[in-house]
């Protein structure tokens, strides 16, 4: 599974308000119950693997998976130091919950499938994501190989995600725009010879407006006198 934040054997924690999800120890299958087995990870409190955790395939019988005394790596799913309780799982789980698959992301990742309609890539979520043929590129793309190979490392950004059908739409032609706009540098503060010659060019260029307001108000008028004095010549 690709991912930069695949987990990593963690150090061996010495406290239930040590563990973290995701956490990878060590430990001992100290019983195996029906409903699955409790493990010493050493932090003074056993942790429960449930059945459903013991693999990525339906158990029906515990002990097909694990025996006591048996030295197992588990993960950490869950750690109440307030309860004392300890969920793990022998099931490594994904770099990427989905609730950590965000729209606009861009995420390194590998191809896993290529199919006619686009390219499947893993990119550490639970399922691989999907790259359809029209976003491999800028460009119309007749085969999906043009552009991509099985186990090829990619660059993709996310476009859309659907937990609730498990399903991830992703595009390499965006990866490019992805890379936000460097920001601006903030000015100086200005000195106060700054501000007076700013200030001096502000009160002449106010001082040229109004002295061509007035020869335009002084112009319409002359045009008004003209047009008076016209018309009085006509009616005599």
């Amino acid at each position: 599974m690709t991912s930069p934040e695949a987990p990593q054997q963690d150090s061996a924690p010495q406290r239930l308000e040590d563990l973290k999800p995701k956490m990878k120890l060590t430990g001992t299958v100290k019983k195996v119950e029906l409903f699955g087995a409790f493990v010493d990870v050493g932090v003074g409190r056993d942790g429960l693997i449930h059945i459903s955790k013991l693999s990525n395939r339906p158990v029906t019988k515990v002990e097909d998976i694990v025996k006591e005394g048996d030295q197992v790596t588990v993960w950490v799913r869950n750690a109440d130091p307030r309860t004392g309780r300890i969920d793990l799982t022998l099931v490594e789980p994904s770099a990427l919950d989905w609730d950590e698959i965000k729209p606009g992301k861009v995420y390194p990742g590998k191809v896993v499938k290529i199919e006619r309609f686009g390219a499947f890539v893993d990119i550490g979520a639970e399922r691989p994501g999907l790259v359809h043929i029209s976003e491999l590129a800028t460009y119309r793309v007749e085969e999906v190989t043009e552009i991509v190979k099985q186990g090829q490392d990619v660059e993709v950004k996310v476009l859309g995600v659907d937990p609730r059908k498990r399903q991830i739409k992703l595009s390499m032609k965006s990866v490019d725009v992805y890379e936000e706009e460097p920001e601006e540098p903030e000015e100086a503060p200005l000195t106060a010879m700054q501000i007076a010659l700013r200030k001096a060019q502000a009160d002449s260029q106010q001082s040229k407006k109004g002295r061509q307001k007035q020869r335009d108000d002084r112009g319409r008028q002359d045009q008004e006198d003209i047009f008076s004095r016209t018309l009085a010549n006509k009616r005599k």
